[in-house]
């Protein structure tokens, strides 16, 4: 079997988005742990889970006939047959999605002035302080990412509104049901992703 290094680089595709899409963070944040209170409010809307395996369970193809809206799984919006791709049922689930991860954003950015306000008492020990600044800029640098993020969910429910949810920007193709599970924003198809971000990285915007 050849070597992980002898496949053509289309073979590793997952290495290449990685070097791609990490963000840098400077080293005097990334070094500090956050507060127990603070990592509470820490939003897993900016960190989207991995690309869902399309695996499709013949059961529960029809479940979506008979199940309303707020009781079906991701599982089951999986296995809806292709046919059906951005149908009724489709785009109100996602619409729902969309306006469970608006409503998490902005009950975030509430907390984040709450902690801002009750941590105005000056620290008299200058290593506290500066444990409780960094803190804060990350903090603060989180909310700026998701006010950024929050704009384009309110993009994306307008696009299921107008009927253009689901087709990629670039090539008019199914973005696919996994892909807007996992990040349920997205404009692009994963391969027009990967190209844009191939070369944004190899010329710049």
């Amino acid at each position: 079997m050849p070597s992980p290094d002898a496949l053509p680089p289309r073979a590793r595709p997952s290495a290449r988005l990685s070097q791609l899409t990490v963000p840098s963070m400077p080293q005097a944040v990334a070094s500090t742990a956050p507060k127990a209170s603070f990592s509470t409010t820490m939003s897993t809307a900016l960190v989207p889970p991995p690309l869902l395996s399309v695996k499709k369970d013949p059961k529960l193809a029809n479940n979506w006939k008979t199940k309303p809206v707020e009781e079906l799984t991701d599982a089951e919006v999986i296995a809806m047959p292709d046919s059906e791709y951005m149908n009724d049922t489709q785009l109100a689930y996602f619409k729902r999605k969309l306006q469970e991860l608006k409503q998490g954003i902005l009950d975030n950015a509430g907390e984040t002035t709450e902690h801002l306000r009750e941590d105005t008492v000056v620290v008299p020990d200058p290593a506290d302080r500066a444990t409780i600044e960094e803190e804060h800029a990350l903090e603060l640098r989180t909310r700026d990412r998701e006010r950024k993020l929050l704009k384009k969910i309110e993009q994306s429910i307008a696009r299921i509104d107008a009927g253009d949810y689901g087709y990629c920007d670039e090539t008019g193709e199914p973005i696919g049901v996994g892909r807007l599970l996992a990040r349920p924003t997205a404009t692009l198809s994963l391969e027009a992703q990967q190209r844009r971000e191939l070369k944004q990285k190899m010329f710049g915007d």
